[in-house]
């Protein structure tokens, strides 16, 4: 696992007195991004409930309020999105065009707070899983056979 540097990274307001402009049809499509209960998300607890598998969803009292958290089996699963999540960060945030100075320490932000997350959620005898959105769309099976996997064999 990457290791970030131990002080918080440091998130500008995104706001017109700190320079940071969007027009009003990117702020309105950006207002639409669910933190919950995406497609991927309902796509993977729809089959793992109809297999059988019981779980929890966006326990609060977790590290990051995990996505589904097997109680029994100490597994807390998050499914992160490309974008807030820093995919393959060090090629894509050459490719940011437009308020640079406030996307680049908010998605490393929220890298660092995944790492501490994972941490907080290890040290308590959690199991972490993370998958990428795509990764549940092009490879569900292989998704549904790792949380399977770890559940059975418990």
């Amino acid at each position: 696992m990457k290791q970030y540097k131990p002080n918080k990274i440091k998130v500008p307001k995104f706001c017109e007195a700190e320079g940071f402009y969007t027009t009003p049809n990117r702020s309105k499509n950006m207002g639409q991004i669910k933190g919950k209960n995406t497609q991927p998300e309902l796509k993977l607890r729809k089959v793992l409930w109809s297999l059988g598998y019981r779980y929890r969803i966006n326990v609060k009292q977790l590290p990051g309020t995990p996505d589904m958290v097997f109680t029994r089996h100490k597994l807390a699963i998050f499914i992160d999105g490309e974008f807030w999540h820093g995919f393959r960060w060090e090629e894509k945030k050459n490719q940011l065009k437009a308020n640079r100075d406030f996307w680049i320490p908010k998605i490393e932000r929220n890298m660092q707070r995944d790492w501490e997350n994972n941490k907080a959620l290890i040290e308590m005898g959690y199991t972490v899983m993370r998958f990428w959105q795509k990764e549940i769309q092009k490879d569900f099976t292989n998704c549904l056979a790792q949380i399977a996997h770890f559940i059975d064999d418990k």
